[in-house]
């Protein structure tokens, strides 16, 4: 029998802000919380990035006993361990990496009650021998991670998970806590019934990860792509997809000869090397990962910066899985997915030797999902959440490529009517290979024998290469105008908004896309900038601490917790203290050195305004620096002595950056500011103009849609201005 601490408001906070650094909790964390100190059992649908893990290792550290947290991925196990033991919790896990010794010790601890924190895989919960091992020690917490492998419904069924059934049987005082990042409703209903949830907390949050960025490019020379893509994200780490062994090891190879430290990660290289291989971009060691989309890669890196696919996932929930890797620190990311169908046979293949109709049919309909994904031209956000049964509210999300693309809407219909009328003066009887072929006027053997070169169509479209045909066939799937049916070679099919179009009663259009403009929101939108310069700094140390702890370095602190201290340059513990992710035992351990890099940094660069600091709950308000403000004070008199921007950076030796901040704090201050002599008007009407129509006051997307003529510090004014003008 579990017996826990009163379920007490001060001491759960108070545990968060000491143990985990943080100063208030993210959505639907606190009430999973309190639900399982009460105990009782929890489902949460949580994505990925969602702080999952704080909500059984909070409560572990509250209940008397230890929290058996059951994982499938054994690779993950280790980082989880010791980023909770950073933290100060008593964690191990138990797999078939330890040798029998360790394995013995383990039993020890557990058994005298040393083990707030045990990580199993579902293989050994299911031996006899463990089993009985748990019912002589007192169990606080059963929390059961990736819950989806448990139900044949879901894209990653595992039998081993079957085995946790018997749990509410075994311990039936003790609470079950699942949780999943990828459960569609039916899913959901699935695994509370497998598992034996008793009248669980239900948790469905949203599915959308906001600083993902979501692009879909037109699959070409995909290495070449690859490569002009991480030319843009120097350094960042990231990971590419791609489907089969072979495939990753070319283009591992590929991007290691062309200066990319990139490594494979497959099933069939060997255990030690694709652990040296994880360990080694874990360590930051290896900025490129290149793995198979079928291996599940166990890693908790929280600062992967992209995800690329190169080739075409097979369902939405591995994809959203895949791209879930990506921000998991909850700051911006890219998640890139390079779209041709001729990946499209490929994945039929190993759909069709799938011998039960019943799950060969719902593979399929998967695929095709991806597919619509892919080729439709709407918000991606919109349709990834939909997929998970939610609406997203906005018309446009800000930060996928539809969205932030330029965009103009064209009439098709006069190309759409040629297609459509192939495919009807044929019988609707062939696929999109062959209508193409007639369209463009092909002189195949095959139009010949079936004398489709006689038809009213043929070479309608001889004036368009078959790139084009294919697009307008690709926007008539997309919009339900055409059809696939049949297998193993699907044919099109008019639909009845296809029919209308053909005979002239509805119109059809399309989205024209420019050119890739892929900053939308995460760099400088909804997200805030940082000292890029100390970041690099702190990254540095961080490494160093990391390597000499044999930790990877985003369990000393993640990007996150370092990007704050670039916005807030914590000089003292004390303000240290207060950065997001610095809890009682980090500050103890690296405190020190990460305040002395950033004393001797704002030593170097005397002109840095330090912001002040919002008060949270369990703080102080931080007052700003007598310096900070006799150094905007100057940039004001200068001001006022009629010179500019750029002369007075030049006078104080300071970049345009530091004083356009020294200006916007000014005019947010209500000082009185000739905007007009600082910014021409012109040039000023034209950025507000921008402002207005990007519906949004991230500078990012201001700059980007300025193309070059428009500089942040320019926009970052204005937007000040604007603000200003509206209270």
């Amino acid at each position: 029998m579990t017996h826990n601490r009163q379920n007490n408001k001060h001491e759960i906070l108070d545990t968060l802000k000491t143990v985990f650094g943080f100063h208030a909790f993210r959505p639907n964390q606190e009430e999973i919380v309190k639900s399982i100190l009460d105990g009782r059992d929890v489902f949460a649908a949580m994505p990925t990035g969602g702080g999952k893990s704080l909500c059984y290792q909070l409560p572990s550290r509250l209940m008397n006993g230890t929290a058996i947290i059951v994982s499938p991925l054994i690779s993950l196990m280790k980082d989880q361990v010791d980023a909770a033991r950073q933290n100060g919790i008593a964690a191990a896990y138990m797999n078939s990496s330890l040798s029998s010794q360790e394995v013995t010790e383990l039993y020890r601890a557990l058994r005298n009650n040393r083990i707030e924190l045990l990580y199993i895989a579902p293989e050994r919960f299911a031996m006899l021998g463990f089993i009985d091992t748990l019912k002589s020690v007192p169990v606080s917490l059963f929390a059961i991670d990736e819950a989806h492998c448990v139900s044949e419904w879901g894209h990653d069924f595992r039998p081993d998970y079957l085995s946790l059934s018997v749990i509410p049987n075994i311990f039936p005082k003790v609470p079950i806590a699942a949780f999943t990042a990828t459960a569609t409703p039916k899913v959901q209903e699935d695994i509370c019934r497998k598992l034996g949830l008793r009248a669980p907390f239900l948790v469905r949050a949203s599915f959308n990860r906001p600083n993902l960025y979501y692009q879909v490019e037109r699959k070409t020379q995909v290495e070449t792509q690859i490569i002009e893509f991480l030319r843009g994200h120097p350094d960042e780490p990231g990971i590419i997809y791609r489907t089969t062994r072979d495939s990753v090891t070319d283009t591992a190879d590929f991007l290691a000869r062309n200066g990319i430290k990139a490594l494979p990660y497959h099933a069939g290289l060997s255990t030690d090397i694709r652990d040296k291989n994880q360990d080694a971009f874990n360590r930051d060691e290896a900025s490129v990962i290149v793995a198979t989309i079928a291996f599940g890669m166990g890693i908790d890196k929280s600062n992967v910066r992209f995800v690329v696919h190169a080739d075409l996932p097979k369902n939405i929930e591995g994809y959203y899985q895949e791209t879930g890797r990506a921000g998991r620190d909850g700051e911006p990311a890219h998640c890139l997915l390079f779209f041709g169908r001729g990946d499209i046979p490929k994945i039929r293949f190993f759909i069709d030797q799938i011998a039960d109709d019943t799950e060969r049919s719902m593979s399929l309909d998967k695929l095709n999902q991806v597919v619509k994904f892919a080729s439709h031209n709407v918000c991606r956000r919109r349709q990834l959440l939909g997929y998970f049964g939610e609406e997203y509210p906005a018309d446009n999300c800000g930060n996928c490529d539809i969205c932030t693309g330029s965009v103009e809407q064209f009439d098709i219909t006069r190309d759409a009517q040629i297609i459509m009328s192939a495919v009807s003066r044929t019988q609707e009887r062939f696929g999109i290979g062959h209508i193409v072929d007639i369209v463009t006027g092909a002189d195949t053997k095959r139009i010949r024998e079936l004398q489709h070169d006689m038809i009213k169509t043929y070479g309608a479209g001889k004036d368009r290469d078959k790139k084009h045909w294919r697009f307008i066939v690709d926007e008539l799937i997309a919009q339900d105008a055409l059809r696939q049916e049949g297998e193993p070679y699907p044919v099109l099919k008019l639909t009845e908004k296809g029919q209308n179009a053909l005979y002239g009663r509805e119109q059809v259009a399309a989205l024209k896309r420019d050119a890739e403009k892929r900053k939308g929101q995460t760099k400088g939108g909804i997200f805030e900038q940082y000292d890029t310069a100390l970041f690099e700094r702190l990254r540095s140390l961080r490494k160093g601490i990391a390597e000499e702890e044999q930790v990877p370095p985003f369990v000393v602190f993640s990007d996150k917790t370092l990007h704050e201290m670039c916005r807030c340059y914590p000089a003292t513990l004390a303000d240290m203290r207060k950065t997001s992710g610095v809890g009682d035992s980090k500050l103890k351990r690296y405190g020190d050195a990460f305040v002395s890099e950033i004393k001797r940094y704002l030593s170097e660069n005397p002109g840095i305004t330090i912001p002040e600091r919002q008060a949270v709950s369990f703080d102080r308000p931080r007052t700003t620096e007598k310096k900070t403000g006799e150094t905007v004070e100057e940039t004001y008199r200068l001001l006022t002595k009629g010179m500019s921007m750029e002369e007075i950076a030049r006078e104080r030796n300071l970049s345009q950056s530091t004083i356009s901040g020294h200006i916007e704090k000014l005019i947010k201050n209500g000082r009185d500011i000739e905007i007009d002599r600082i910014i021409e008007p012109a040039k000023r009407r034209r950025i507000e103009e921008l402002f207005m129509t990007t519906k949004q006051w991230g500078l990012g997307a201001v700059v980007e849609q300025g193309e070059d003529a428009v500089a942040y510090e320019e926009a970052r004014i204005v937007r000040a201005w604007m603000e200003r003008k509206e209270v």
